[in-house]
């Protein structure tokens, strides 16, 4: 990670933020070059495992959460939803109410980002679901399932983002209208939240509601502090 910039070398990050070169990179007369994307790019191999550590722990944070009886904001919590309150399947369900936002990710974000997020999403899907034949918990208390789940389930957006891939849904649709409209992609993020916890009422109970709402907010907490532009430079 870079703290300083030396100066103008633009290029986008995975949400079309104007990131700067740090120390690490070349000169300014030279920094911004092609040479230096290149340099700067991941390769094919830090991608496959930088996307299959992502999803290992994204998975591994809503498995605790589902496990907790809890949701998380997103296209996951109106899965996790469904989940609870039909017995649906979560993977199948995650895979299904993020199909309707990959018209928006091509057009805006391009086929590398549109695959690798439907990759992520259908990967993350299918191992929430396996994970609890091969790993079951006991017992989790739900402050617990919150606070890890959370944690765990930011780490993996996080990861994700790092390698050009997200966890798709709302999260598209926000940048999207923020590029086209002006509106603030965190308070498009922040309000689909708010109105899915208050659907979740009718769902799980209130104390449910209020540690899946702790788990929302450790997650955001996660991103808050550890995805800025600027910081990694690697795309």
């Amino acid at each position: 990670m870079s703290l300083d910039s030396h100066g103008p070398a633009p290029c986008d990050d995975a949400d079309g933020h104007l990131v700067t070169a740090g120390p690490l990179t070349p000169p300014p007369d030279s920094a911004g070059t092609i040479a230096d994307a290149t340099a700067l790019r991941h390769s094919v191999a830090e991608d496959v495992q930088g996307m299959v550590l992502a999803t290992l722990v994204a998975s591994l944070g809503l498995a605790i959460f589902a496990k907790g009886g809890l949701m998380i904001g997103g296209m996951a919590g109106l899965a996790f939803l469904a989940h609870y309150a039909f017995g649906w399947n979560f993977g199948l369900v995650f895979v299904l109410v993020n199909l309707p936002f990959y018209w928006v990710a091509v057009r805006r974000m391009g086929w590398e980002f549109t695959l690798k997020t439907f990759a992520a999403v259908t990967a993350c899907g299918v191992l929430t679901d396996l994970l609890p034949r091969w790993a079951d918990f006991a017992h989790i208390a739900p402050l617990y399932s919150a606070l890890v789940g959370g944690a765990l389930a930011g780490l993996g957006i996080l990861f994700y983002i790092r390698h050009r891939a997200s966890l798709g849904g709302i999260g598209i649709l926000a940048v999207y209208l923020q590029r086209t409209r002006g509106w603030s992609a965190g308070k498009v993020q922040m309000s689909f939240d708010t109105l899915l916890m208050g659907v979740a009422f009718f769902v799980l109970s209130p104390s449910q509601v209020m540690y899946s709402a702790i788990g929302a907010v450790v997650l955001s907490l996660v991103l808050m502090f550890n995805h800025r532009p600027g910081r990694y430079m690697g795309v």
